[in-house]
């Protein structure tokens, strides 16, 4: 990844698991900290121990709350989370950052494939596409012809500068749809242009794709 006239930034993959309705309060902050936006996925959590079951709270709602971001932004949101959400106590949640081979949709960004410096490189990748709601099946449309297999559509909700609604003086954030495709590296180039292209992902508001590496793969069925 490289943007265009400036130079190069690294950015990570920012993932923040907490209770059911704390997601909107991570990106507040998140925005408070200078990133721009974020996805939330439902989850649900596991509570061990023998009074939890006999209450029968062994699951738990969680959301799961992804962001992009430049990486000493991350790394100062993810302290801002330990010590607001208090992280340091038990079944407060957890907070982690992973590295990302590309990320576009957010700014003036060309893709770049190339693997991390210094990396060992891999065979696949995961391809992560945001969109709107009832778009899934419009990238998945768009990756079978690019020559992905098959792929996971996420239901999720998002909110970032470009997709905040108000009613009521109330913001409103839009549901959304996340994508995940496992492709082999030289095709999860081919998917990326494709979904970017016909997705219009450079536009603001129309969604973000990022990638990143995958070092060990189970299950998937090759030609």
């Amino acid at each position: 990844m490289r943007r265009v006239g400036t130079e190069h930034r690294e950015h990570e993959l920012l993932c923040v698991v907490v209770n059911y309705g704390l997601g909107s309060r991570v990106l507040n902050m998140a925005k408070k900290n200078g990133i721009s936006g974020g996805t939330i996925a439902l989850g649900r959590g596991t509570v061990s121990g023998r009074l939890a079951e006999l209450l029968g709270l062994t699951d738990t709602r969680k959301e799961i709350v992804f962001m992009v971001a430049d990486r000493l932004l991350g790394r100062n949101a993810l302290k801002m989370f330990d010590d607001e959400l208090q992280l340091y106590k038990p079944r407060h949640g957890i907070a982690f950052t992973m590295p990302l081979v590309a990320f576009l949709g957010t700014g003036n960004y060309a893709y770049d494939s190339k693997t991390r410096e210094g990396g060992a490189g891999s065979m696949y990748r995961a391809v992560f596409v945001v969109v709107d709601k009832g778009r899934g099946e419009e990238v998945m449309d768009v990756a079978r012809a690019a020559g992905a297999k098959g792929g996971t559509i996420i239901n999720a909700r998002g909110s970032s500068v470009h997709e905040t609604r108000k009613f009521l003086n109330l913001e409103i954030e839009p549901e959304k749809e996340m994508v995940l495709i496992l492709a082999r590296q030289e095709l999860a180039d081919a998917i990326v242009v494709a979904v970017r292209d016909e997705l219009k992902i450079h536009e603001p508001g129309k969604g973000i794709i990022f990638v990143q590496e995958v070092h060990e793969v189970h299950g998937v069925l090759e030609d």
